[in-house]
């Protein structure tokens, strides 16, 4: 693996007790992280090929007009793409062209530069129309395509898996719980589940380690899951989805965020606790 530095991560203190108390500290090898990472490329394999074939769909319903069907696939279609965000950020040209914001743009949604899903978000739910739409859809479909070819001749670097699941969570609460991504649709709960499924694979797949490197802080890690886990299930609909945004109160918004936060902060020691910067 390409530029690993390995450290190993005990302070003079905790060396000093570790001693006096008889115990041996058993280090992270970066051979350990040969099989989480191999096991990482896997689901983030079958994650872009399904976000190449919901897009197909996707795409296929903008461009026969079909705006009700596309306003329902909407927010399944990108669930993929958020679940395997800390990759797909690593190509950042396709990122922008895929997921940009209207704000990272001069002329916001009226410039030309604003292509992806935002963009034809914009047009469904804003604009409750496909017209215009079909270049934007053809561009996407280009775009994911070309993101499965590119992950597939990707070597995935330890240290952005390993920093993935604390910037998939720190992003939900930095950001995303205001509304800001999904701003036409409103369909936020799907991403914030999607992230949270994204950091969960990349913990389950290190836990042994974590385990091995720090208990505490693996068990205090699947806690704070499962409490930000059972807040979204409570707007989880009968259909398979979640509720639209719109419908939290600033009071359901503030509880998501506590915990949410909380998460972030703890995902954020995994790097280092496994030696990784």
């Amino acid at each position: 693996m390409r530029n690993l530095r390995w450290r190993v991560l005990l302070g003079a203190a905790a060396l000093c007790a570790a001693t006096a108390a008889g115990a041996e500290t058993t280090a992270v090898s970066p051979l350990d992280l040969v099989q989480p990472v191999s096991d990482y490329k896997i689901y983030v394999s079958k994650g872009v090929n399904r976000l190449v074939e919901d897009t197909a769909k996707f795409t296929a319903a903008v461009k026969a007009g079909n705006l009700k069907k596309a306003q329902e696939l909407y927010a399944p279609t990108r669930f993929h793409y958020e679940m395997i965000e800390p990759i797909a950020e690593l190509f950042s040209d396709l990122d922008g062209s895929i997921d940009s914001r209207a704000d990272d743009h001069e002329k916001k949604e009226e410039d030309p530069g604003f292509t992806g899903f935002h963009r034809i978000e914009y047009g469904l739910f804003e604009k409750k129309s496909t017209e215009g739409l079909g270049e934007f859809a053809d561009k996407l479909n280009a775009d994911v395509a070309d993101l499965k070819k590119r992950i597939a001749g990707l070597t995935v670097p330890p240290d952005k898996m390993v920093g993935g699941a604390a910037a998939l969570i720190e992003e939900v609460g930095a950001t995303k719980i205001t509304g800001e991504e999904d701003r036409y649709s409103h369909t936020d709960l799907w991403d914030f589940k999607a992230n949270v499924d994204g950091a969960r694979k990349i913990v389950d797949l290190l836990r042994p380690l974590t385990v091995k490197a720090d208990k505490d802080l693996s068990k205090k890690v699947d806690d704070n899951f499962a409490t930000v886990e059972a807040i979204l299930a409570k707007y989880k609909t009968a259909n398979g989805g979640y509720e639209n945004y719109d419908k939290l109160t600033p009071q359901d918004r503030t509880a998501l965020q506590g915990p949410v936060t909380t998460l972030a902060e703890d995902l954020s020691k995994l790097r280092g606790t496994l030696g990784l910067n």
